[in-house]
C-alpha cells in the first residue's frame, strides 16, 4: 500500500504538495520533496476533514483529497537543473506583487535577506542552519540563534501572540519547543542538537520543514521585522550622517549593517574624501548616485581579502539600482520597489 510521509519524494509528493497549496494550507515550495512543512499542512488538511491527524498520506487521505485512488509511486521526482539566476529570478518576479506594497524597511530586510539566502521572498525568511558555528539553531532572514540568546524572543514572541499559528505549524510538537524555550541555556542547546544531524549539523525533518514553514507565515515575517528595527534605523541614521536622502541609499545602509556591521573612522574619511572630489553643477539624483558607488567601493576595499568582491557586488547593486549577485540578476525598482526617491526617516515610506 502506498503511504506518503516525510522523506517521501516523487511526482505524487507534488500533486500533493500543488492541491494543499491551492487550498491555503501550504505555502512552500512544490518539488516534490516531503519534508516538515509538507507534514504540518497535511496534519491542517486532516483535523479540518476529520481525518486521524498523524502527518501521512494514506488512502484515506489522498482519497479526500483527490476523490481518486492513492496511486503506486512513481520514480524520484527532482526538480529540473536550470540556470540558478534564472529560476530565482523568475520567482523574485512572481512574488513582486507581496512586495511593492509593504513599507521600507520591509522591502530593505527582503532585498538584503535574497543577497544572504539566494532565495526570494517568502523562502529568504525561511533560512535555517543547524551548530556548524556553535550558535545551536540559526534561523530567518538575519539567523538569529540560540547561542546569542537572539533567537529565541522572537518565537517566544510568535507562540505569544500568535499561538493558533504556532500551533497549526508546531502541532503536537509545540510543546516541546516551549518546555526548551523555557529551560536553562544548557538544555535550550541540547535540545538543538537532539534534532539535527550529529555530523554535518543539518536540522532533521520535521523540525526543518516545520520552522521553514513557520518562516513563510505573514506573522513571523513582521516579528522577524520588528527585531531588524534597530539596524534599520541605525541604517537610516548613517543615510544622515552621510547627506543621503533616497530608498536606494538606505538599503545600501542596511546591507552594510547587516554584512558589515559598520563603516569604520578610516574608511569614512576617504569617503569624505572623495565626496569632496566630486564634480560640481551635477543634479541632487546624480550626486546621490556617485556618493553611493563611492561608499560601496570604499566599504569593499576594507573587507577581508576573500570577500571584497561579494560586498562591491552587493554594495553597487543598491547603489546602481540592479546588478548580479550570486548569479541571481537584481532590478531593485521592479522586483522590490527601491527606488531613487526620498524616504521618511520616520517609517521609511515615500514622502
Amino acid at each position: 500500500m502506498a503511504l506518503y510521509r516525510i522523506g517521501s519524494k516523487g511526482g505524487e509528493v507534488k500533486r500533493i504538495q500543488e492541491r494543499l497549496k491551492s487550498l491555503l494550507l501550504y505555502g512552500g515550495p512544490v518539488d516534490g520533496d516531503f519534508g516538515g512543512g509538507t507534514g504540518a499542512a497535511v496534519k491542517a488538511f486532516q483535523k479540518e476533514k476529520g481525518l486521524p491527524v498523524d502527518g501521512t498520506v494514506g488512502p484515506e487521505t489522498w482519497g479526500m483529497l483527490f476523490n481518486e485512488s492513492i496511486p503506486e509511486p512513481s520514480p524520484s521526482l527532482r526538480p529540473v537543473a536550470s540556470p540558478r539566476g534564472e529560476r530565482d529570478l523568475a520567482v523574485l518576479q512572481s512574488k513582486t506583487a507581496d512586495i511593492l506594497g509593504r513599507s521600507l524597511d520591509y522591502r530593505c530586510l527582503a532585498l538584503t535577506g535574497s543577497f544572504e539566502t539566494g532565495s526570494p521572498v517568502p523562502e529568504c525568511f525561511t533560512g535555517i542552519s543547524g551548530d556548524f558555528d556553535g550558535q545551536g539553531i540559526s534561523l530567518g532572514v538575519l539567523q538569529w540563534n540560540f547561542g546569542q540568546d537572539s533567537l529565541q524572543p522572537l518565537l517566544k514572541d510568535m507562540i505569544s501572540s500568535h499561538r493558533d499559528i504556532a500551533e497549526s505549524v508546531f502541532k503536537e510538537r509545540l510543546g516541546i519547543l516551549e518546555e526548551a524555550l523555557g529551560s536553562g541555556k544548557d538544555r535550550l542547546m541540547a535540545f538543538a542538537l537532539s534534532i539535527q544531524h550529529p555530523v554535518k549539523r543539518a536540522v532533521n525533518e520535521p523540525w526543518k520543514g516545520i520552522f521553514k514553514a513557520l518562516g513563510r507565515t505573514g506573522e513571523f515575517q513582521d516579528i522577524q521585522l520588528k527585531y531588524a528595527t534597530g539596524r534599520y534605523t541605525s541604517a537610516l541614521g548613517l543615510c544622515t550622517e552621510y547627506g543621503l536622502w533616497s530608498e536606494r541609499a538606505a538599503a545600501l545602509m542596511f546591507d552594510i549593517k547587516v554584512q558589515n556591521g559598520s563603516i569604520g573612522s578610516t574608511v569614512k574619511a576617504r569617503i569624505t574624501g572623495d565626496f569632496g572630489a566630486l564634480p560640481q553643477g551635477i543634479s541632487e539624483e546624480e550626486a546621490e548616485v556617485l556618493k553611493m558607488r563611492i561608499i560601496a567601493e570604499r566599504r569593499a576595499e576594507a573587507a577581508k581579502g576573500p570577500w571584497i568582491e561579494d560586498v562591491r557586488a552587493r554594495k553597487l547593486c543598491c547603489a546602481n539600482g540592479r546588478g548580479t549577485v550570486h548569479g541571481i540578476d537584481y532590478d531593485l525598482d521592479r522586483q522590490f520597489g527601491i527606488r531613487l526617491e526620498r524616504f521618511t526617516a520616520i517609517d521609511g515610506r515615500r514622502i
